[in-house]
């Protein structure tokens, strides 16, 4: 059977080698190859190679890559595309089933790799491990072109086996290595004996092991330290707690810490958390707490319950006695307010006064104060606070009419001045009419120099009453002007009974007079504002009452006023006695209403405000003073104060326009005849801003007035006693008979008065008035000189000439009253 085949093999080899006669070109090989495919003679697949002259299966692709793999360990892709001579594209493909059909290669970034290609260089990385004693996954990665993940991810199986080292942190150490630098670990950190950051003991480390490998050596990460120092305490070679990874703490420390809180703890029942910071325990509530379970914690402090019944038994005693308690000055320097608020609260007795009724207060966190004793200060406040209302109140109208009304800050003055009164001679027709003072002595009293001085007095006394309010806090108006108490003086009302706590401070926001008086002042504003409203209730009434009272004397002042407003015409063309029954006329008649109608709008102004105006008996007339009259006038609101300042003006003889009621200085008037008009007008104006109605007269009041003036001045006549006031009454019954008007005539416009009448008397008439007249004027005149030593000769005379006229004064009547022809003398 041998023979047979080495005679078959024989014939094949010979067979090869003869040359054949017929050659096949290289395309009829390919349309062969493709008739034999067509055929399914061949039915697999042929891959041409890269020169195109020759067919390889996949398999035999596949058999030769293998080949290639084996023989060198780490072939690239696009190496075995070269040596094989096929398209790189199949070479891929073959590849990819060749690293799956086994496990022990891989294909890595366009290379195949086996297994014993990694356990070579295992071996090599080994030799160099026992020279240098430590080598870096990166520097290895670079060398071997690949990345580190895959160095590290082939190097870990292979530890301890192939390669005798530890890898850590990037780093492979060999175990000599490991040991060396564990020593130096254990010995570093067994020399601690304090809390510290094991990151600042690997810093001092990293340098020693620095310089003991050379300039060769590769730096060690502070992870491998880290590792070490784990293993070791795992092992119970070091004694201590690890927190957060690095934050070492030494047994013997930890010890030292507990024996220093216990023995502080025992001796004071409490410990300040800043204590604990300075002996290293950052977490002092929970350390405390586990240590001491019976304790309390508070904010900057721990107790023991031991100062909780200290501080319950003082506080008790205060709450008992209605008295009060600072928590802090029985507590130690380091409580603070948050912690003597904690413990109040723990306190029994301060939760039962809590509880029941009230009975007391916790105040600004550390104060307890009992209910009776803030009551007791309260209910002295409260009285002080009724008078600052009121006062309040008052001085706002003085001090800033313009202003009470918007319910702006207000400012009490400190004097509380009122409106003068003055009961004066009655206002009505018969005193208006029979004056006959001399005019020099009508002026002395609004232009006198002690009055004068006394209004510029009261109007500085004002000015700086306002400076020295406006430095204080301001008050806020409440609902209708309710001017309550500010802080501050609130504050210094409770300092003022409770002297002890003037040392808290008033501008210091948590103080317990601030917490007194927030607690205090809405009290007072409830106090208040049902006391106003009682008072707004009552004021009301009254202000109908005085309205309707007002209404009455205008319509009866102000219908004379326009009386004798006419008389005035007459004498239009005596400019000079013209201006002296005007000045006369406003400052008699215009004055009284004017005074009146101030002084009661001044009054409905108040009740209308809140403000307790005493009842005041009826008067017949208000006098007042020029001062007096301004700070009335500007203590109304708004257009009534501005209309009220022009009546005033006018009354003085100042003329008001609508630039002045704007503000503009008031401009005196070029004709005083115009005085009076000016008087009416502005009258008129306020009159209808308050509400009043003025009654205009006409023909028939004005014929029904005469007739009563007429009426009072006959019986004036019939029954006056005094010579020289006789004059003025006649002369005013003669001008109602000559001209039908009632004129108003001051002593020094007599003689002017007389001169107006001579047409309409007969001679002997006349003569006997200006006579009559005369004699006055003399008698007048020896009365203002009469002084000093002459005063007995100047009484002679005088009482001579008072005589003389009284034996003319009834031919003088009977130049009215129709009786004979007066006899001469």
């Amino acid at each position: 059977m041998d023979e047979e085949l080495l005679e078959l093999q024989r014939q094949f080899e010979f067979a090869q080698q003869v040359k054949s006669s017929v050659r096949l070109s290289d395309r009829n090989v390919v349309e062969l190859v493709q008739k034999l495919q067509e055929l399914r003679v061949i039915d697999f697949d042929l891959l041409h190679t890269v020169t195109g002259k020759e067919y390889i299966t996949q398999e035999q692709l596949k058999n030769e890559i293998a080949t290639e793999i084996s023989k060198l360990g780490r072939v690239s892709v696009i190496d075995l595309a070269d040596t094989i001579g096929v398209d790189l594209y199949h070479v891929e493909k073959q590849a990819q089933d060749v690293v799956l059909s086994d496990p022990g290669l891989m294909l890595v970034q366009g290379e195949i790799i086996s297994q014993t290609y990694w356990d070579s260089i295992a071996e090599e990385i080994n030799e160099r491990l026992q020279e240098c004693s430590q080598i870096s996954v990166a520097e290895l990665a670079g060398q071997l072109q690949v990345g580190s993940e895959l160095v590290q991810s082939v190097l870990e199986p292979r530890l301890g086996t192939l390669v005798k080292a530890r890898l850590e942190g990037g780093q492979l150490y060999t175990p000599a290595y490991v040991a060396r630098v564990t020593a130096m670990v254990r010995g570093a950190s067994r020399g601690i004996f304090v809390p510290s950051n094991l990151s600042a003991l690997w810093a001092p480390l990293q340098q020693l092991v620095q310089e003991m490998n050379g300039s060769s050596g590769v730096a060690v990460e502070n992870a491998f330290f880290q590792s070490i120092f784990n293993r070791l305490l795992k092992e119970e070679e070091m004694l201590g707690s690890l927190r957060a990874g690095t934050h070492w703490t030494p047994s013997v420390f930890a010890v030292a810490q507990k024996e220093c809180v216990d023995s502080f703890f025992s001796q004071n029942s409490y410990i300040p958390y800043e204590t604990m910071q300075k002996l290293g325990i950052s977490q002092a509530v929970q350390f405390l707490q586990s240590r001491y379970p019976d304790g309390k914690p508070l904010s900057a402090v721990f107790i023991h319950s031991s100062m909780i019944e200290m501080l319950d038994s003082t506080t008790e005693d205060a709450i008992e006695q209605n008295s009060w308690i600072d928590s802090l000055s029985v507590l130690p320097a380091s409580f603070t307010s948050q912690d003597a608020n904690k413990i109040l609260l723990l306190c029994p007795s301060v939760q039962s006064a809590l509880k029941v009724a009230e009975k007391a207060l916790i105040l600004a966190e550390s104060f307890v104060i009992s209910s009776g004793f803030i009551k007791g200060i309260y209910d002295q406040i409260e009285k002080e606070a009724e008078a600052f209302s009121i006062q309040a109140s008052t001085a706002s109208l003085i001090d800033h009419p313009s202003k009470s009304s918007e319910s702006q800050e207000s400012i009490p003055a400190n004097t509380d001045k009122g409106s003068k009164k003055k009961k004066g001679k009655s206002a009505s027709m018969k005193t208006a009419t029979v004056e006959t003072v001399p005019d020099d002595e009508e002026e002395a009293r609004p232009k006198s120099k002690r009055n004068q001085k006394k209004g510029r007095d009261s109007s500085s006394s004002q000015k700086l009453d306002a400076k020295a309010g406006g430095k204080k806090e301001s008050v806020k108006a409440q609902e209708g002007n309710n001017f309550i108490p500010p802080d501050g003086w609130v504050m210094k009302k409770i300092v003022d009974s409770v002297p002890e706590f003037e040392d808290e401070g008033m501008d210091n926001p948590d103080s317990i007079l601030k917490h007194l008086a927030d607690l205090m002042r809405p009290m007072l504003i409830n106090s208040l504002k049902e006391r106003r409203k009682k008072i707004f209730t009552e004021n009301a009434d009254r202000m109908k009452r005085l309205k309707d009272d007002l209404q009455k004397k205008l319509d009866e002042s102000f219908l004379n006023m326009q009386l004798y407003e006419k008389a005035l015409e007459l004498f239009e063309d005596d400019q000079s006695t013209s201006a002296v029954l005007h000045r006369h006329l406003l400052r008699t008649t215009a004055a009284t209403i004017a005074d009146t109608l101030l002084h009661d709008l001044d009054i409905l102004n108040k009740l209308k405000n809140g403000i307790e105006v005493g009842d005041s008996k009826a008067q017949d007339s208000v006098l007042l003073e020029s001062s007096e009259r301004m700070d009335l006038a500007k203590n109304l609101n708004g257009s009534l104060s501005r209309k009220a300042l022009a009546l005033v003006e006018a009354l003085e003889g100042k003329s008001y326009s609508v630039g002045i009621l704007m503000g503009v200085t008031p401009l005196i008037l070029d004709s005083l005849s115009q005085r009076v008009d000016a008087f009416m007008t502005t009258f008129r104006d306020l009159a209808e801003e308050s509400g009043l109605a003025l009654k205009k007269l006409d023909k028939k009041l004005e014929r029904t007035l005469l007739h009563a003036y007429r009426k009072d001045l006959i019986s004036q006549v019939s029954t006056e006693s005094d010579p020289v006031a006789l004059l003025a009454k006649v002369v005013s019954l003669l001008y109602i008979k000559a001209h039908n008007k009632a004129l108003q005539a001051p002593g020094r416009a007599i003689a002017a008065a007389i001169s107006h009448l001579k047409d309409k008397l007969d001679e002997s008439a006349y003569k006997t008035l200006t006579d009559y007249q005369k004699a006055t004027v003399t008698l007048l005149a020896l009365m203002s000189a009469s002084t000093g030593e002459e005063h007995d000769c100047s009484a002679d005379r005088i009482l001579s000439k008072r005589e003389l006229l009284e034996s003319q004064m009834p031919v003088l009547r009977s130049l009215v009253l129709g009786d004979s022809q007066p006899q001469q003398s």
